[in-house]
């Protein structure tokens, strides 16, 4: 809610996410703009049902061919929460079916499917009694910001690096730091930020395809000037010449290599780029290093290098080994929930003070 109302869109939090009503430049601004949303969902229905043929008729009902044109191709998506229905797979064939023949009722003729790259999306969302119809206004996920060159083996979503550097509290006058930067994700993010640019200029919007779309109020908000833009000191680093390779491209695609330092370097030799800052990672936990053994080795020389190093710094770790505040022997200041897909994840933060003791010291 805080970041749509930076853009000056109220909303409301609700089940799954937040909502807002308000013209359909909101809804422009709000998928241009938004770092941390997956998608923006425009509903345009909620009916009752009781069976597969209740929610046909009431689909069927709803005027499909006012929303979109025959010619656009369609997929739809179920999900559910308490359904009585007992396949979701038939549920979404029924609603296909429904939207398919209100256009034939009413043009004799049917929009064809796509499943892999449609021009519109329907959502539904099936409940006990209620069926809930959107359209998606963002079409391909929002964390797709359009600029990615190359991929590391486990790259963050661009969604969640956005969100974790603004969980960091980061702002462009301080130091940002990833001494283990992957495919450059969240010194990508943290770049955009500072600039102030638009995360969804160089990609294309479910919206377009629809009827209701406004191009000459799409082309004066992109052509709108930017928020102020900020020279940041953002550095990053990596052992592995191939990946750093991969991320000068991420970053050259994103339109922000000039604002990010880049060097090889090993996590546990890296240097602190300045006196004080704030430094985000997401080390390997399991998938991109070795054997749990390996790990229990590794993070209690990290938080060594940590205390010694970078006094004076505010360090965030994301990452789904639960293991980590015991094994790299410092007590995190913060722990928060996050999901990377379906893998449970913390972010921790520990803020690194002269004298702050290991757990091990004060044993």
């Amino acid at each position: 809610m805080r970041e749509l109302g930076s853009l000056e869109i109220h909303a409301a939090a609700v089940p799954g996410g937040v909502a807002f009503d308000g013209p359909w430049e909101s809804c422009y601004r709000a998928n241009l703009w938004s770092r941390l949303a997956s998608r923006i969902l425009w509903r345009v229905a909620q009916l009752d049902y009781r069976d597969e043929h209740d929610l046909y008729a009431a689909v069927r009902a709803l005027e499909w061919p006012r929303y979109f044109r025959v010619e656009r191709t369609l997929r739809v998506n179920v999900t559910a929460q308490k359904s009585p229905l007992k396949s979701l797979e038939f549920a979404t064939l029924r609603i296909k079916d429904a939207v398919c023949d209100r256009f034939r009722d009413a043009l004799g003729n049917r929009p064809s499917i796509d499943r892999a790259n449609p021009d519109v999306r329907v959502h539904a969302f099936l409940e006990s009694t209620r069926a809930t119809l959107y359209l998606d206004t963002s079409g391909e996920p929002l964390f797709k910001r359009g600029w990615r060159a190359s991929q590391s083996e486990a790259p963050l979503r661009e969604n969640l690096a956005a969100g974790i550097i603004a969980l960091s509290g980061w702002q462009a006058g301080e130091a940002l730091l990833d001494p283990m930067c992957g495919g450059a994700t969240l010194l990508a993010e943290a770049a955009a930020m500072a600039r102030g640019r638009a995360p969804g200029a160089r990609r294309a919007f479910g919206f377009e395809k629809l009827a209701a779309f406004q191009p000459a109020e799409w082309e004066r908000l992109k052509r709108a000037p930017p928020p102020q833009e900020h020279a940041p000191q953002i550095y990053g680093s990596d052992n592995d010449a191939e990946v750093l390779s991969a991320a000068r491209r991420n970053l050259g695609e994103a339109g922000v290599e000039r604002w990010v330092k880049l060097e090889r370097a090993d996590v546990l030799e890296r240097s602190a780029p300045a006196a004080s800052g704030v430094m985000v990672m997401n080390p390997p936990y399991g998938e991109r290093m070795g054997n749990a053994d390996e790990l229990a080795r590794f993070y209690p020389l990290l938080g060594n290098h940590l205390k010694k190093n970078f006094t004076g710094w505010r360090c965030y770790i994301f990452t789904a080994d639960l293991r980590l505040p015991k094994l790299i022997r410092l007590e995190p200041s913060a722990r928060t929930p996050l999901w990377n897909g379906a893998l449970e994840c913390r972010l921790y933060e520990f803020r690194i003070v002269a004298g702050r003791p290991t757990r091990d010291s004060r044993r």
